[in-house]
């Protein structure tokens, strides 16, 4: 640990008289304070007094808010605090040559999102005056240096010096222990408080839930200490603490990274001491600007301002509970809130969806609509109108905002649309179930549920809907269908516990103290192209550094075992940067023919992890000799040359907006996600397909170098993504040598990227390329999914093959006889058709173009199939007049091989008896029997629905419809007792 931090005099004579400050003195401090916390402390001011704070008197390094997606931590469906970019560090596994791995001390304001997840205030959210979905975590972080006299020293000096906010407000809660897993109370850390000058009675002992912060189920841990502040003052608040106490509010945690939490629950003290800090912008804010609500302060004034006018309801007067009248109070805070949390999203490439984040969001945009039209009665378009107000309020510290404007307005009105078209289907679903519950006041819950899930139906507005019917919510059912939902998705998040490619924390700590240098894998670039046109990727000789099996780190293995074996160098690939990991074996000198197959390569704290399962025994210092598998490498080095030439010609083509947002490259495809709004049309699909052709063709020459980072930033043209990256860093250019990007800033455009990735030489080699699928992921965000090579030649001739099929059956439909047989097998033809192009890899521009003439075919043979069942019905239905034409109630058979016959035979004959009840039965030779009924408009005697369910129900089938029409199926060789109880039931409802 780095030797005491320094604090000039001043500070320190400061801090230790403050043990005999006297309430005067206090009562003086606090008016000083009253008098400035309105002018002085304006937000954006607060968060600059933070991070010069520690700049300028502490010597941290101010680090930008990283975005709000998680930097490939599949854990978190956002990012919901400052330390989760640096987890990399207090986990081990940073890239050593990045410029993270030389963080000692950082600071800087981290854009959070606690809403889904472990961490979800998504519900309380409007209902106080403190909780949001986004806030700003203003922290400071040391990675080895400091540890927790240096870390409270500064708290207490920024809080009373800097801010001025007065010391007896202020209270201390520490690490209390805990006796069931043999921690001792962190007198340390009180010895501290009081040595600074803090009262003995404002420093409070808690146990575990509120004082010892665990990063998740096992990683980095340790107690914690947390400054409280009390808005009320002039009394010992002590009682208030950590007890949901609104008066009395946590605004600053200080976390000191002292253990592991094990796999198997045990603690074990970390082999770097770290301190890990978090404060809430919004509370300090308030605070400092002398207010009991964090929504009266100017990170939220504008906006609740700007939704007043834009909406015209009532002023917004900071009520809750029992006070705030029709929730409109709570409308205004939900609104303001939401509206924060979408811009910032959306900015960062968070796009409302159906999975994982983009679904978090889409319920935060629908909850946000909800309350703007059901609540405050404000008109379409309000919501996206406010973003303006919070780029102006963000804009300064995070001017993606700014940027992104336009799109986030657009996304949010598009997304609005959506929903608003949903609540309206929604609406009739809930009547329609209403109508067949006869008289039930429990809803069912499995409609709600499917309401919920497919709809994107908020549960509390169908609660709030059923409640004004006097109808209950199955709450039970919805409770036990989200059960199972969460089962499943806790099933997709099953990790394989056999996975020895990551080392803990422990072990990597290890490595470095045994002096084990991290691998080179630079090997992993030693292929060459030979003039026969073929690459050679030669084996590579090295030597066992370590062995990992069981979490820890091993002497050896025995056969069978499953273990992580790090070596000196390598030449296989590990996963990163989008590309898979190599497949391939290391053979063991002694050993030629036994095989030690490779299956999979972890890059972890620049050591490069091979799992093997051990053939024969493996010991550390053992030499072995590794072979690629040449194929599959190759292949991903085609899929990922191919994938920046794409990158490359949507920008082209679409213009620099376009945002690559994720992509994977695996031997059989590559998968490409990027901001666009809208879909590509066919010929933008074609033209992207031709000017990657044109590249291949010309068989460009792929250039390769390593360049330190600051200098590969300044070259033009350079795309990059939201990633970590190491120094020196390694540049991909297309075409042009980088020696001229470097030198010649007008050099022609081309494909230049940063990438660790393995490439093609040439562009020849890819051969061909086909996009064989480009769809919306979410509004905003497209997916395209491509395939090169002979698989590019198999979708080709794929989509030839399809498109004789449907030129011959366009043929067949526009010369077929005019029967309803053959109609109706031509139209099944052309949804198999359809179902094929569907689903067969082809050319998307091509599939698109066939799925038009295919849906322009159905259109057709459905017409036709309509025009010819009216006719037919016409006449089965005049033959039905004659017979039963003085009659008030028919029921008869009729001949028809359909329930859509059935039915317009039905629709027809009460066309011509429109006082007439009718149902018609048809048996089919297999025994079932289709059923359709009417009955006159306002009959009170007889429902439809009723009679047709009470038919089917008999028959052993089922119905549905409304009160006027029904339809519905069963089963019976007895045809003419069906026809005598239909007609006994509906006489017996008349009569009633």
């Amino acid at each position: 640990m780095a030797a005491f931090v320094r604090i000039p005099k001043t500070s320190y004579s400061t801090l230790l008289n403050l043990k005999c400050f006297t309430s005067a003195t206090c009562l003086r401090q606090r008016v000083a304070f009253s008098s400035t916390i309105s002018t002085e402390f304006t937000s954006k001011r607060v968060r600059h007094m933070f991070t010069e704070f520690f700049k300028e008197q502490h010597h941290h390094k101010l680090v930008s808010s990283s975005p709000v997606r998680p930097r490939g931590d599949p854990s978190l469906l956002f990012v919901n605090a400052g330390m989760n970019q640096f987890k990399p560090i207090l986990l081990g596994t940073v890239d050593p040559r990045s410029e993270m791995a030389q963080y000692r001390r950082v600071a800087n304001s981290q854009k959070c999102v606690r809403a889904g997840g472990k961490h979800n205030d998504l519900e309380d959210v409007g209902r106080d005056v403190y909780h949001h979905t986004f806030f700003e975590m203003l922290g400071n972080w040391s990675f080895g240096d400091y540890f927790k006299k240096e870390a409270c020293f500064m708290a207490w000096q920024l809080l009373t010096e800097v801010y001025r906010i007065p010391p007896d407000r202020l209270y201390i809660s520490y690490f209390g222990g805990d006796k069931t897993l043999g921690l001792a109370a962190d007198e340390e850390t009180r010895e501290i408080w009081l040595s600074i000058g803090v009262r003995p009675d404002h420093i409070l002992p808690f146990g575990m839930k509120d004082n010892f912060w665990e990063m998740g189920d096992t990683g980095p841990c340790g107690p914690c200490t947390e400054i409280h502040y009390d808005h009320v003052g002039l009394r010992n608040a002590a009682t208030l603490v950590n007890s949901d106490s609104p008066d009395v509010v946590e605004i600053w945690n200080l976390v000191f990274m002292q253990y592991n939490r094990e796999p198997d629950n045990s603690l074990r003290p970390l082999p770097q001491l770290s301190v890990d800090t978090g404060m809430g912008l919004e509370r300090l804010v308030t605070i400092l600007q002398g207010q009991r609500s964090n929504y009266d302060t100017d990170l939220f004034t504008p906006v609740i301002s700007a939704i007043h006018q834009r909406s015209k309801c009532p002023e917004y007067r900071g009520q809750t509970g029992e006070a705030d009248k029709g929730s409109v109070d709570m409308a205004y805070r939900v609104i303001a809130d939401h509206i924060r949390t979408l811009s910032v999203c959306i900015a960062d490439g968070v796009y409302p969806g159906m999975s994982g984040a983009e679904l978090v969001l889409r319920r935060i945009l629908r909850r946000a609509v909800r309350f703007s039209t059901e609540v405050l009665k404000a008109p379409p378009g309000m919501l996206a109108s406010l973003v303006p107000t919070v780029a102006h309020i963000l804009g300064d510290a995070y001017p993606e905002l700014h940027r992104e404007t336009n799109r986030i307005m657009d996304i949010v009105n598009d997304n609005e649309a959506q929903f608003l078209s949903s609540l309206k289907q929604g609406r009739r679903v809930i009547e329609r179930t209403l109508q067949k519950m006869g008289g039930s006041k429990v809803f069912p819950g499995s409609v709600a549920w499917s309401l919920h899930c497919n709809l994107g139906f908020p549960l509390d507005l169908i609660g709030l809907m059923l409640e004004e019917r006097g109808v209950a919510m199955d709450t039970e059912t919805i409770q036990r269908l989200a059960l199972e939902n969460e089962q499943l998705k806790a099933q997709d998040r099953v990790v394989d516990k056999q996975s020895c490619v990551d080392l803990d924390v422990h072990s990597l700590s290890e490595l470095q103290r045994m002096g084990v240098p991290h691998t080179d894998d630079s090997p992993k670039y030693h292929y060459s192209l030979g003039q026969d046109g073929k690459y050679a990727i030669p084996p590579c000789r090295a030597t066992v550094q370590a062995l990992y099996c069981g979490q820890a780190l091993v002497p050896e293995v025995q056969e069978g075992q499953k273990c992580g074996v790090v070596l000196d160098q390598t030449c296989f690939y590990a996963e990163q940067g989008g590309q898979a990991h190599d497949q391939g074996y290391f053979i063991r000198d002694g050993l030629q023919d036994v095989l030690f197959p490779v299956e999979a390569v972890r890059l972890m704290g620049g050591y490069v992890v091979h799992q093997v399962t051990a053939a024969e025994a493996l010991r550390k210092g053992d030499q072995v000799e590794l072979f690629v598998d040449e194929a599959q490498r190759l292949a991903c080095m085609v899929k990922h040359t191919a994938t920046h030439i794409l990158n490359f010609s949507l920008r082209q083509l679409l213009g620099d907006g376009v945002e690559q947002r994720g992509s994977h490259v695996s031997p059989d495809r590559l998968r490409f996600d990027f901001s666009i709004k809208g879909s590509l049309s066919i010929q933008q699909l074609q033209d992207i397909e031709k000017a990657i052709q044109d590249i291949i063709t010309k068989n460009e020459l792929v250039h390769t170098q390593e360049l330190p980072l600051t200098l590969a930033r300044g070259i033009q043209g350079l795309r990059t993504v939201d990633e970590v990256y190491p120094d020196p860093v390694r540049v991909v250019s297309v075409g042009v040598p980088i020696s001229d990007l470097l030198n010649s800033p007008t050099s022609r455009p081309t494909s230049v990227e940063l990438c660790c990735g393995t490439h093609l030489l040439r562009t020849g080699e890819i051969q061909d390329f086909i996009i064989v699928s480009e769809r919306q992921m979410v509004k905003g965000m497209s997916r395209i999914v491509a395939v090169t090579g002979d698989e590019a030649r198999k979708a080709r001739e794929a989509g030839h093959v399809l498109v004789q099929e449907v030129e011959s059956l366009s043929a067949r439909v526009a010369s077929a006889d005019v029967s309803i047989s053959t109609t109706q097998r031509l139209s099944k033809e052309v949804g198999l058709l359809t179902d094929a192009v569907d689903s067969t890899a082809m050319p998307q521009w091509q599939r698109r173009k066939l799925q038009q003439q295919l849906k322009a075919l159905q259109r057709t043979t459905n017409t036709a199939i309509r025009k010819l069942e009216i006719a037919e019905a016409a006449k089965k239905a005049q033959t039905l007049w004659k017979k039963h034409n003085k009659s008030s109630l028919v029921v008869d058979t009729v001949d028809a091989d359909s329930i859509s016959v059935v039915m317009k035979v039905v629709n027809q004959y009460s066309d011509k008896a429109p006082g007439a009840q009718v149902m018609l039965l048809s048996h089919q030779q297999s025994g079932k029997v289709l059923c359709a009924c009417q009955v006159p408009k306002g009959c009170s005697s007889l429902s439809a629905s009723d009679w047709a369910l009470a038919v089917c129900t008999h028959l052993g089938g089922n119905a549905g419809g409304s009160a006027i029409v029904a339809k519905g199926t069963g089963s019976t060789q007895n045809i003419s007792e069906a026809l005598q109880w239909a007609e006994e039931f509906a006489r017996g409802k008349i009569q009633h």
